[in-house]
């Protein structure tokens, strides 16, 4: 009876560090298979295989796969980029017991209380100069309870406000993201996007990312800009319900959900006040 006992043990640490039919690259060992659980989910996606992967966001290193109809054990929940999936249309991810993450869209669970996710992205060394984008207040929060997903702050300057380079740069990217008409137009809570905005990318790696301008940015891709240098106007495009700066800060290049950083504490570490 012992050794049969045995022989189940074992074949249910195997079943948990196996993701998909296959050994997943990074489970964590049996011996350290401690990690509480809060509830368990089924995969259900259109018969593909589910990335699972290093961080809350689709450019996050792929770990692993889980086959179609596996069930995944959860850990806790991560705010992250936001996925149309088969099961729901969410930001929110699963942090697997092995540490890998899967996107909620594509898991079918039953309601259990979810405890957050702990942020372990690191805060950056002071290097270099920095300022304020804008001269506001604030008007919304970084990662808050009611707003979770916010991965930035919202600063009410007033429309054609100047907005500057936080920090000498490279201009990275400029764009217009919005879920449907035009960026050229004041935006409104029931689209998704930055509207126009801008990413400059300093020193040590660090991302800036500046949205809601009230027209296409004067400067371009690849251009150096200095600390203070006009990146655009405030305004109002994208998902928004009135003029304001988004402002964003990433520890890590390309800018991704996760690796944003609180631009609160960031710029508090270099002697700046947002508030």
């Amino acid at each position: 009876m012992k050794r049969r006992h045995t022989r189940i043990a074992t074949a249910l640490l195997a079943a948990v560090s196996t993701v998909g039919g296959a050994l997943s690259p990074g489970a964590a060992p049996a011996s350290a298979a401690v990690t509480p659980i809060a509830g368990t989910g089924r995969v259900v996606t259109a018969g593909t295989p589910l990335n699972a992967r290093s961080g809350p966001s689709a450019s996050s290193t792929r770990t692993g796969t889980l086959r179609n109809g596996a069930t995944v054990s959860i850990v806790c929940r991560a705010a992250g980029e936001f996925i149309r999936g088969t099961v729901r249309n969410t930001g929110y991810w699963d942090r697997l017991d092995d540490g890998s993450y899967v996107s909620d869209a594509y898991v079918r669970r039953r309601d259990f209380p979810m405890p957050r996710c702990r942020t372990t992205v690191p805060m950056p060394a002071v290097t270099g100069a920095w300022t304020l984008p804008v001269d506001a207040g604030l008007v919304s929060g970084f990662r808050t309870g009611a707003r979770p997903a916010h991965d930035g702050v919202d600063l009410g300057a007033a429309r054609n406000t100047p907005i500057r380079a936080a920090a000498s740069g490279t201009v990275v990217k400029v764009a217009c993201n919005v879920s449907s008409g035009s960026c050229d137009v004041d935006g409104k809570l029931t689209l998704t996007g930055c509207g126009w905005y801008v990413e400059v990318l300093h020193a040590g790696d660090i991302v800036t990312r500046y949205c809601h301008m009230v027209r296409r940015p004067p400067v371009t891709a690849g251009r150096r800009v200095a600390r203070g240098a006009i990146l655009g106007h405030v305004g109002s495009s994208g998902s928004s319900s009135g003029p304001h700066l988004h402002f964003e800060v990433h520890n890590g290049s390309p800018a991704t959900r996760a690796n944003a950083i609180n631009p609160i504490a960031f710029m508090r570490a270099r002697g700046l006040s947002i508030g």
